[in-house]
């Protein structure tokens, strides 16, 4: 009886840890990509060449990114469907 509880709990509590775990992950990837798209569009808005060249070489992180969010939303709705 006491190694069922104890094996119900350890695995209980590894899969809550890994579940903040993942969350955590997903709201900073969704931060960073609200930092990236910000920035482009600052970056974009001015005319000088440099300013240019970033909201361009800010594409390089943003496409990545997009993806990363488009997943976040496709694992959220299955768990919500399933």
């Amino acid at each position: 009886m006491i190694t069922t509880v104890t094996t119900s709990t350890v695995t209980t509590v590894t899969t809550i840890a890994a579940m903040g775990l993942a969350v955590t992950i997903s709201i900073a990837a969704v931060v960073a990509l609200i930092v990236f798209l910000t920035s482009k569009e600052l970056a974009s808005a001015s005319l000088s060449p440099s300013s240019q060249l970033t909201a361009r070489f800010l594409n390089v992180s943003i496409v990545p990114m997009i993806m990363v969010f488009a997943v976040i939303v496709a694992v959220k709705i299955a768990a919500v469907l399933g």
